[in-house]
């Protein structure tokens, strides 16, 4: 590929099928990922329409780095209005498919309409030879790991696919959209998970999407010497340096738990008694007996924070047990062991589904008297017969939310209807902040600030500034696991580009990304009074004497949306999810 130059988007039209290939604006160079989705959704998309009728527009947008030689850098970002909660998201996956769209010079598919029978099943196929949406019914209601194993049958060893399982195809606000990774077996493990984006995709009648490379080269930098400098040094600062990720965010478990954010019991409180079995020291300590191990799911990560878990005859099961899934779908639903902790997240994988949205809804189930708290062979029992239909199992893949509004549960920690991650706003008041204000509703991977000890008076601005830092890598391609500066970024663009961005540029750059994605919301009908946490995070406490509350007050909150003055330290941050 010769360069960002010639760059194009693809539409997709599901109500008769078409397709066209549109150029991509030059004014928009800068934007991508997460920035470019919400410049789509803010020009195509009515922030009125239902989420899952045809006005709806699905956008899939790799990084503005995806496709380079950069080191981890491939990442794509799948947007929409949310059917969970009514908002614009972006809920963003690694994998290699925004790699392979890049190098195609696609720098986005925007799909529209929806089809008239829908009970058609359709994929769309990307290559250098062209793109074409064909029939795919003969996919209809597959798991995703059997679907990508026969879509990948006989194509060329470097395709890549994206796609929904029957949770997504069902329409379940809890959907997530998968992404292959670059294991020789690509599996898709690589969710976007968040948001119900997948059900906007099954709404679309798209069932998968598959993107071929071909032999199309890495994007080339204007500045091809200063860029391949750039990625040398830049390696080599980080894989010199203590290694935060070397075993994965399951490593961060214990620490979580002193902090009081490894949450039990649906939140009733913030410590787990099975954290022990929990830790994710005991899945690196099975790689010696089952086998597994460390791994990059996408083509030039160096940071590999993946686990590859297998069970205990030897046998490949899941990646990457993360330590959100620990916590939402382990010590949060009371389960004692990282062992059925990875048969769930195995089945959400398979489903299509989010753990955090579905680790939330069965707590929620738990703690309305349903469920039994602990009992792993039910939740994979409910898991495994989902797609049959039954009461309770619709509404967990519908999210916490629904769970409680069934079981006329009233307490449900979630904002703008998406459930809270595991870093807990009572103990982490910052990032408290981070929930009621971002666009996203709840969502930690916006601006997540582990900081306990922090002023109240550096609320607002912490959290204001993780939030910008946070959008500009998520438009970026890079991983925020890679933990790049506005700094690094902006050096980069100047090297793809040719042409210095100053750090106003590239601060500005996370601005408005923040503020095209309030300006949907506030279209869709949100105001400030939307800007809260529930009740269970203000008025229940835990911790010691159960003292820890979310007790910030909505000026506090309010003065995030406003923005700061720029300053030294905002370009020192890194990126942290």
């Amino acid at each position: 590929m010769p360069g960002p130059e010639g760059d194009k988007v693809i539409r997709v039209n599901m109500s008769d099928q078409s397709v066209a290939i549109e150029d991509f604006p030059e004014e928009w160079k800068y934007q991508g990922g997460r920035s470019l989705s919400a410049k789509i959704l803010l020009r195509d998309c009515d922030p009125s329409c239902d989420p899952l009728g045809p006005d709806n527009v699905l956008v899939m947008a790799p990084g503005v780095m995806s496709g380079t030689t950069a080191p981890t850098s491939g990442r794509i970002s799948i947007g929409g209005k949310s059917p969970l909660t009514g908002s614009i998201k972006e809920a963003n996956a690694g994998g290699n498919p925004g790699q392979h769209l890049m190098k195609l010079g696609f720098r986005a598919i925007i799909v529209q309409g929806q089809p008239s029978d829908p009970e058609k099943r359709y994929g769309l196929e990307v290559s250098a030879d062209g793109v074409a949406v064909v029939a795919a019914d003969e996919y209809k209601g597959m798991w995703n790991y059997a679907c990508c194993e026969k879509l990948l049958t006989g194509r060329d060893k470097n395709a890549s696919v994206i796609c929904i399982g029957p949770a997504g195809e069902m329409k379940l606000s809890g959907a997530s959209v998968a992404c292959t990774d670059q294991n020789k077996e690509r599996r898709p493990a690589r969710h976007a998970a968040r948001g119900g984006l997948g059900a906007v995709m099954g709404s679309k009648g798209l069932k998968w999407v598959v993107v071929d490379p071909g032999k199309a080269r890495p994007r080339q930098a204007a500045d091809s010497k200063g860029f391949n400098a750039q990625n040398k040094g830049y390696s080599k600062a980080y894989l010199d340096a203590p290694q935060m990720f070397e075993f994965g965010t399951s490593s961060v478990v214990p620490v979580a738990n002193i902090l009081n954010t490894f949450v039990y019991k649906n939140r009733t409180e913030g410590q787990s008694p099975d954290v022990e079995n929990l830790d994710g020291k005991r899945i690196v300590e099975s790689f010696e007996t089952y086998g597994g191990g460390m791994h990059n799911c996408m083509t030039g990560c160096i940071v590999s924070c993946s686990n590859i878990v297998h069970d205990s005859e030897g046998n490949y099961k899941t990646s990457a047990l993360e330590f959100e899934t620990l916590a939402l779908l382990g010590s949060n639903c009371a389960v004692q062991s990282w062992e059925d902790v990875a048969d769930l997240d195995r089945l959400c994988d398979e489903l299509g589904l989010d753990t955090i949205e579905t680790g939330a809804a069965l707590a929620v189930l738990m703690d309305s008297g349903a469920m039994e708290w602990g009992d792993a062979e039910a939740m994979k029992q409910m898991l495994k017969t989902l797609p049959e239909g039954g009461e309770e199992a619709l509404a967990v893949g519908n999210g916490a939310v629904a769970v409680g509004k069934l079981r006329n549960h009233a307490r449900v920690p979630a904002v703008r209807g998406q459930s809270i991650p595991a870093w807990d706003p009572r103990p982490l008041k910052a990032t408290g902040v981070t929930y009621a204000t971002s666009a996203m509703g709840a969502d930690h991977t916006a601006g997540l600030i582990v900081n306990p000890g922090l002023p109240p008076e550096e609320y607002a601005r912490a959290s204001q500034e993780s939030q910008l830092v946070n959008a500009v890598c998520d438009s970026s391609g890079f991983c925020q696991f890679l933990q790049p500066s506005l700094d690094d970024i902006r050096q980069y663009y100047g090297l793809l580009y040719g042409s210095e961005v100053s750090r106003d540029e590239i601060a500005d750059l996370g601005w408005e990304c923040l503020e095209d994605e309030w300006k949907f919301n506030e279209a869709a009908g949100f105001t400030t009074a939307d800007d809260v946490l529930p009740s269970c995070m203000v008025d229940e406490g835990i911790g010691p004497d159960n003292a820890l509350k979310f007790d910030v007050d909505a000026a506090t909150i309010a003065a995030a949306k406003v923005r700061f003055d720029a300053r030294d330290e905002l370009f020192e941050l890194k990126a942290t999810g």
